[in-house]
């Protein structure tokens, strides 16, 4: 059941375009992240959705009720901030009963909804603190709980772990992940960060310039973006400038040598596209190790220990490749700056996108 439905929404700040004719629905349960860099679009969104913010094109609807113009506190939206926002002279478990209080809620009802919350969240006597005796995850987690305590219809988290360290990112973005779960809450996330979208979402929306450039499920984002924009946003990718050879698009030709690709109707032969390959599906191996032959020869240009992973820089004539390679593969075989390589690409295992007229952003041009 559509819990959040937002139609055609439209925002500008004098001649700035915020957000352009934005259409998203989110079920009943459903987590969707946006996700886009600084000025996409995003927080805005969240913010009409909130009611912090007035539209002025399009329609909100919650649960079928259009709420375009009701205030916010008419909408009863539960909203986390990057900032937190406790009332830093309330314990954590005053400021989590706060929005029940201003409810008029009984004492009794209080007491046994902070309660729930408290181990909801597991901070367990933090919720007798200030929170200037908190740590920045258990401010985070208390923040949340206050919105979840007037039990909202729909969560709107704004960058809520942004504020943290990487290892607490992690573990909270779980935490959010298995507390919205439990209550079957609708939530909107904004965050910039691609892999904390990825790891927590239903579906992703990434945005540019106020639109919606691809929606979908988290695999699909990343195995079949939609355009170079998503492809470089979304994870890491080679981007190849190829030519089509294969009927349906299922071959085609880059440094005079064939590729097979997944199958596109779209593409035929003689066209132009774009390769989209992530690292871990190009494999790399010495050159003269003595196994079959073809490929391509290349270079080592760098190399990078990822933990799970070493990625390999590698110059392949006058372009530059990411290849991921298995902690275990690489420690067997060792491979260093400037040693002479072989590279395949793992069948059907790249994407055709359109070459885009738009070049990309500066910091998403590179491979």
């Amino acid at each position: 059941m559509t819990q959040l439905e937002l139609q055609q929404l439209r925002k500008t700040f004098g001649h700035v375009v915020a957000v352009d004719s934005l259409d998203l629905e989110i079920d009943r349960g459903e987590l969707v992240s946006l996700v886009g860099p600084s000025g996409c679009g995003k927080t805005t969104t969240l913010r009409m959705v909130a009611g912090l913010q007035e539209a002025d094109r399009g329609r909100i609807l919650l649960e079928g009720r259009d709420v375009t113009r009701e205030p916010a506190n008419q909408r009863g939206m539960g909203v986390v901030f990057q900032s937190y926002a406790l009332f830093p002279n309330m314990t954590a478990a005053e400021n989590i009963a706060y929005g029940l209080d201003v409810r008029k809620r009984s004492k009794a009802d209080v007491k046994r909804k902070v309660a729930e919350l408290v181990e909801l969240i597991q901070i367990g006597d933090g919720a007798a603190r200030y929170p200037h005796q908190l740590s920045g995850g258990q401010q985070q987690r208390v923040a949340l709980a206050r919105a979840l305590a007037i039990e909202p219809p729909v969560l709107l988290l704004d960058e809520p772990l942004s504020a943290l360290d990487a290892a607490v990112r992690l573990t909270l973005r779980l935490e959010i992940r298995r507390i919205q779960r439990s209550l079957g809450i609708a939530t909107m996330y904004i965050t910039h960060d691609q892999e904390e979208a990825l790891s927590i979402s239903d579906r992703v929306a990434v945005m540019r310039d106020g639109l919606v450039e691809q929606l979908g499920t988290p695999e699909t984002i990343y195995t079949k973006p939609a355009n170079a924009y998503v492809a470089g946003f979304v994870g890491t990718s080679n981007r190849l400038s190829v030519s089509v050879t294969g009927a349906d698009g299922t071959q085609v030709e880059w440094q005079d040598r064939p590729i097979r690709v997944a199958a596109d109707p779209q593409f035929q032969p003689g066209s132009s596209a774009i390769l989209v390959v992530r690292p871990e599906r190009i494999q790399v191996r010495p050159a003269g190790d003595g196994t079959d032959t073809g490929g391509w020869p290349g270079r080592i240009a760098e190399r990078t220990f990822l933990g799970s992973v070493t990625r390999f820089t590698i110059r392949v004539g006058d372009e530059i490749l990411l290849a991921d390679v298995p902690g275990e593969a690489s420690a067997e075989v060792r491979l260093d700056l400037d040693d002479p390589i072989t590279i395949t690409f793992e069948p059907g295992s790249g994407r055709l996108i359109p070459v885009s007229a738009a070049p990309l952003p500066d910091d998403l041009a590179t491979a």
